[in-house]
């Protein structure tokens, strides 16, 4: 990824970090073990400041930053002086950043995805016909599953016929993992279809919970002996083509912008 990406993402994971170091003493004046730390971390975020005109950054997208490293630099002054950290304190920072970090985000995105689209077209080029026997698989860990902006991107390139056919996302519970990782999931995956094919007559049956459709059945059984409503999501058939993210639609905000 380009560095001005890394930047623009480091700013914005040091301001929340943030309310991690102080979250634990919120309203508790009486603590004061989070000073220690928090004078470190302002002289790191120090050295960010001062160093951000060496930065390969666009003006506008450095003037943003600047006020942001500005400001994590004067709350962490407030409460220092202060010797505690007042709720309020918290809140009023935490709104006066939240556009700001918006931008950062907007910006960040942006990056990312104009970077590996340039990079998949190459690719796809270079392949050639074989393309069309390629797989491709994204890793996520929970949190980035929703939107997953690298699988978004294979996405475009796979089209909607080769979803959980030949691009996947494996969920992980780390947000990194090893590609000799990815490729033993991989060829997990695609080796156990060919048992799936042999035994039962279905190349994607083992792609499914393989005792799950017996299980829903007990589910539905057991929940009715005890006077209760089973609560289940709908059958989808083996080799569904569908997005593996939440794809129901529904009220409430869905991107940072619903949000403003």
């Amino acid at each position: 990824m380009p560095i001005v990406y890394q930047l623009l993402k480091s700013v914005g994971h040091s301001t929340m970090a943030l309310a991690e170091v102080v979250g634990p003493y919120v309203n508790n004046p009486d603590d004061k073990a989070w000073r220690g730390s928090m004078q470190a971390y302002r002289s790191r975020m120090q050295s960010a400041l001062d160093g951000l005109d060496a930065t390969p950054m666009q003006a506008d997208w450095r003037d943003n930053n600047r006020a942001i490293l500005k400001n994590n630099i004067a709350f962490m002054d407030e409460c220092l002086t202060a010797g505690a950290i007042p709720f309020a304190t918290l809140e009023a920072f935490g709104k006066k950043q939240a556009p700001l970090l918006a931008k950062n985000v907007a910006w960040a995105a942006q990056t990312q995805v104009a970077h590996w689209m340039t990079v998949m077209a190459d690719w796809k080029s270079q392949l050639g016909a074989d393309w069309d026997k390629t797989y491709g698989a994204s890793n996520t860990i929970y949190v980035a599953r929703q939107n997953n902006v690298i699988f978004s991107v294979l996405a475009q390139f796979f089209g909607s016929d080769a979803i959980n056919s030949r691009l996947m996302l494996i969920e992980t519970i780390s947000f990194t993992t090893t590609p000799s990782d990815m490729l033993e999931s991989l060829s997990r995956i695609i080796a156990d279809r060919s048992v799936g094919a042999l035994f039962f007559g279905s190349y994607h049956l083992m792609d499914y919970e393989l005792m799950g459709g017996d299980a829903r059945e007990a589910i539905i059984a057991e929940t009715k002996k005890r006077g209760m409503t089973a609560f289940l999501p709908p059958l989808v058939p083996f080799g569904s083509k569908q997005w593996p993210t939440l794809i129901t639609p529904g009220p409430g905000p869905a991107t940072i912008a619903d949000l403003r």
